[in-house]
């Protein structure tokens, strides 16, 4: 891998890390500032509203300085969000600090990958755009259990401090190896014009569909293997791992495919994921079938997230870094979405429910693959 991605890829890989690594330190977060675990739940909450946010207005405010310096303002604020939050003296602090730390990450994720676009040769944007995206597989399969394991030994702030640290070892990396590029040459208004395009806006919702579902289960896949599928607690980090594999592989054999053919790879990507969750929902109770599923959903999920962030390119023309950017909140748009989804999904017809929801949602964002897909290969009208 090219020197100028892989310290692109380490910041991608400690950013996640940061997201995610809430969830294993969760109690200990909990006990040690007198707050209840729902509560610390809504540090979770805190970092995506931050995403949520960060990504139109600080890469709108942002837009025309030179990438760089973007990217090395942008890393600085993240040091400096998990800092805070390592030293937070009480809840209310380490909740701001929290949206500090996710204020810039929608933004780093589309500079980052319109860098490495830039760099990458003709038809291989959506595999270069996997090199970078690896970082996310990697901040989940890796950074969350070691970090979580130093939250365990050392205390929860040691956490925060440990990903601090690595932001601040892949910055001088960054500022060395990654090429300057410009800003852009319009005004905020210009760039915000990209969303009038058709194209872009049907980027994004194909996003949000079609990622909803499949992280639906995700974030409920512990009770999903342990009380349908009758696998013990411990079992849950080891299949964890399973779905992390898939992920790692998924991500660069969806970046090929998409290479090849973006929109036809990305339609059976999400009939593929459709058809495993459905089948899951149909075999979750044998342990065997539902380990082999977990993988496939790993690989699945993410082999659909470079064809989908190389769709918003494409469409986006002339304002690439910022449909990338709101393409990455209308991720965690739909993160939060899913976590209420399952919840009244469990509250009503229960947790088994969420497989056969989740395989429709799919199906709705295949939906709206089919739809760009036909658009794009419609014959243009004939002149008169």
């Amino acid at each position: 891998m090219p020197l100028p991605l892989l310290s692109l890829l380490l910041v991608v890989f400690s950013l996640t890390t940061g997201e995610f690594v809430i969830a294993g330190i969760l109690p200990d977060v909990a006990g040690d500032l007198a707050v209840s675990v729902p509560a610390a739940g809504r540090l979770v909450t805190a970092y995506a509203l931050g995403m949520i946010v960060g990504g139109p207005v600080v890469t709108a405010l942002t837009a025309r300085l030179p990438r760089k310096p973007l990217i090395a303002g942008l890393i600085t604020v993240s040091i400096l969000g998990n800092l805070g939050s390592a030293a937070a003296p009480d809840y209310p602090v380490l909740l701001a600090a929290r949206f500090v730390a996710g204020l810039v990450v929608a933004t780093f994720f589309a500079v980052a990958i319109a860098t490495a676009v830039s760099m990458a040769e003709p038809g291989r944007e959506a595999s270069t755009i996997a090199k970078v995206a690896l970082g996310l597989n990697l901040g989940i399969v890796l950074g969350t259990p070691i970090g979580t394991l130093i939250g365990q030994d050392l205390g929860w702030r040691a956490t925060f401090a440990s990903v601090a640290a690595i932001t601040a070892v892949a910055l001088p990396m960054v500022l060395r190896l990654v090429p300057a590029r410009p800003g852009a040459t319009g005004s905020v208004l210009g760039e915000l014009r990209v969303f009038s395009g058709r194209d872009v806006r049907l980027a994004i919702v194909l996003t949000a569909l079609g990622n909803v579902g499949v992280v639906t289960v995700f974030t409920y896949i512990a009770p999903l293997l342990t009380k349908l599928a009758g696998f013990g607690s411990g079992a849950v980090p080891v299949l964890l791992l399973v779905y992390g594999a898939g992920a790692v592989i998924g991500n660069f054999a969806g970046g090929r495919l998409s290479d090849r053919a973006l929109m036809p790879s990305l339609i059976w990507l999400l009939t593929a994921l459709a058809a495993a969750l459905a089948l899951f929902w149909a075999v979750s109770d044998v342990r065997a079938l539902a380990a082999v599923l977990t993988f496939a959903l790993g690989l699945l999920a993410f082999a659909i997230i470079p064809g989908m962030q190389a769709r918003v390119l494409t469409s986006a023309g002339a304002a690439p870094t910022l449909a990338v950017a709101v393409n990455a909140s209308g991720f965690q748009v739909a993160a939060a979405v899913a976590g209420w989804l399952g919840g009244a999904l469990i509250a009503g017809p229960g947790l088994r429910a969420i497989f056969p929801a989740a395989a429709l949602l799919t199906v709705a964002g295949l939906a709206v693959a089919v739809h760009i897909h036909r658009h794009d290969t419609r014959p243009a009208p004939a002149k008169v």
